[in-house]
This record gives C-alpha cells, sequence and structure tokens, in this order.
C-alpha cells in the first residue's frame, strides 16, 4: 500500500488504525481500504468502480 497513506474518521478502539489510498495493483489503478494494525486485514477495488463521497451526496 502506498505509504503516504494516512487516517481517516475517527478511531474506534485502540486495536485498529484504518487508511484509505489509491494504490498499483497489477499495473491498475485500485482504492485500498486497510486496518494497518492487523495483517491481511484490507479491501480493494477498481479505482474506476470507486464512487468519490463527495459525488454521492
Amino acid at each position: 500500500m502506498a505509504p503516504e497513506a494516512t487516517s481517516v474518521g475517527r478511531e474506534v478502539d485502540g486495536s485498529s488504525d484504518v487508511v484509505a489510498a489509491i494504490d498499483e495493483i497489477d499495473g491498475r489503478s485500485h482504492f485500498v481500504i486497510a486496518d494497518i494494525a492487523q495483517d491481511d486485514a484490507w479491501i480493494a477495488m477498481s479505482e474506476a468502480g470507486a464512487v468519490a463521497v463527495a459525488e454521492n451526496r
């Protein structure tokens, strides 16, 4: 995942730190959401399939 990723939202408890970033996977851009406090706790989707929050209002 991109090293410049930062946390968004509020922390629910001290055991998780969720970040979101645009990252390249297999040569294509993906929107990735990950809990960086846990191994293998992430999900990704094609950037083209993601909807920006501002556009969804």
